[in-house]
């Protein structure tokens, strides 16, 4: 098997996903874009949705699943009178129902919202990355298959209107969600018009931030670059959200080859995950055990972007 190459670029980024391509051709267009065939994604995004994505490069994709990225924000568009077999605009028309003139009225709008705002369990929609019995479900949704998935649990943390539209005779809500990771704004939108009386679907969407990570953390595709990027990473440390310890030259290379370390500091409680860290680059992740921290994750490239 031939030797992985160093790569030249490791570090998390966040880009700003333009409209109609997948997620998938975000990945794409980042590995051409830096040169690195290790590039991975945190956090689908719907071609028909924009915003913020978080992108691993070179040892930095290792992180991917271990980010503290709990809730996401957007801003969606909920167009009433018909719903579609996707829940959003890229779908065809299932149902059609008839739009209640309090439908255009601010305060019946903010009041609905408030509605759907705590703990509840959602329905994800047919179309979805989610797995049955080892099927997407879109590709069983696509393939004419019926079906139904088992709600899950989410949290909407706000649900704020921003303003009501007149599209083509119907009303179109503007919307700023804040919910727990794992929650559709495409089935909010289908719940929320069938709350009212009416159907809903997902018009547009923007998602503006994913845990601390916002819009303004983010790169434009088209501007991407070795340079760019290195110089717009983010904290890896914060984006995992564990202790961070700063190791000595002699520790480095003790920690490279898997052997325990005592960092200076007082540690947290036997067991916690710990970042060690060497100037701006994260060299390992490990746990506390005996007082000491016992590498576990060691990336032989240190990972950019650490801000002490």
């Amino acid at each position: 098997m031939a030797r992985r190459k160093v790569a030249q670029l490791n570090a998390l980024i966040a880009v700003d996903k333009p409209l109609g391509i997948t997620s998938h051709d975000v990945v794409a267009r980042v590995r051409r874009a830096v040169g690195e065939r290790r590039v991975g994604h945190a956090g689908t995004l719907d071609p028909l949705a924009t915003g913020v994505m978080v992108v691993g490069i070179g040892q930095a994709t290792r992180l991917l699943g271990m980010l503290a990225l709990d809730t996401k924000s957007y801003v969606a568009q909920i167009r009433f009178g018909c719903e579609t077999v996707t829940d959003d605009a890229e779908g065809e028309v299932s149902h059609e129902a008839p739009v209640d003139a309090c439908l255009f009225e601010e305060s019946f709008a903010r009041d609905a919202l408030a509605r759907f705002l705590g703990d509840q369990m959602q329905t994800p929609p047919a179309y979805s990355a989610i797995s049955v019995d080892g099927v997407r479900s879109y590709k069983r949704a696509r393939a004419g298959e019926d079906v139904e998935l088992a709600p899950r649990p989410v949290t909407v943390h706000a649900a704020e209107l921003y303003g009501i539209a007149h599209e083509d005779g119907v009303p179109v809500w503007t919307v700023g969600f804040t919910v727990s990771k794992g929650t559709y704004i495409r089935a909010l939108a289908r719940d929320l018009g069938r709350a009212v009386g009416s159907a809903a679907h997902l018009g547009a969407l923007r998602r503006t931030a994913s845990g601390f990570i916002g819009i303004e953390h983010c790169l434009a595709l088209d501007e991407l670059s070795v340079d760019a990027a290195r110089a717009s990473a983010l904290d890896p440390v914060t984006a995992i959200g564990v202790p961070v310890f700063t190791l000595d030259e002699a520790q480095v290379s003790d920690v490279l080859c898997g052997k325990v370390v005592a960092p200076r500091g007082e540690l947290p409680a036997e067991g916690v995950r710990v970042a060690l860290v060497q100037g701006n680059t994260l060299v390992a992740l490990g746990e506390v055990a005996g007082g000491c921290v016992r590498p576990r994750d060691v990336f032989p490239q240190p990972i950019e972007g650490v801000r002490l």
